[in-house]
């Protein structure tokens, strides 16, 4: 069974939306169910079935997230370094040909979310960044070709 690294962050978001859907989502699925039901005929009952398939997609997304927290790892950041890009490190990042400066979050697969910054460790900029220091250029070779980072500043 393979271990699934998380921020305390990432945990706690994972373990509401759980609870969202275990609560919330479900009761709403159900009275939608419960509506179409009254409507007649269930074998041509479009809104019966879509609301079938909601309940279905749900219970799924149920089960991923209970089999997730159940492997989850909380990263214990107190005992990473701190000078070093390492999971949970808030990167601070200049880049070299543009000047553009950008912050990344370096997260596990699992918290994931580029738009918001939040970068995976897996992913090809993620594995690049592991293990440098304030000062390192960074070469990353993505499809859109070479990236060249400067790492400006870690925190926590």
């Amino acid at each position: 069974m393979q271990r699934v690294h998380l921020t305390r962050d990432g945990y706690e978001k994972l373990v509401e939306e759980l609870e969202q859907l275990k609560t919330v989502k479900r009761r709403s699925i159900s009275s939608a169910i419960e509506h179409a039901r009254s409507l007649g005929d269930l074998k041509e009952n479009a809104e019966y079935h879509s609301a079938k398939e909601a309940m279905a997609l749900n219970e799924k997304k149920v089960r991923e997230l209970e089999d997730t927290l159940s492997r989850a790892e909380i990263i214990d950041e107190s005992k990473i370094s701190k000078d070093k890009a390492y999971l949970g490190a808030k990167l601070k990042l200049v880049d070299v040909d543009t000047n553009e400066e950008m912050s990344y979050c370096l997260v596990g697969t699992e918290e994931a979310d580029p738009v918001a910054g939040m970068i995976s460790i897996t992913s090809p900029v993620g594995k690049a960044l592991l293990g440098h220091k304030v000062d390192d250029i960074i070469e990353i070779t993505v499809p859109a070709g070479l990236l060249k980072y400067k790492i400006v500043e870690i925190g926590r």
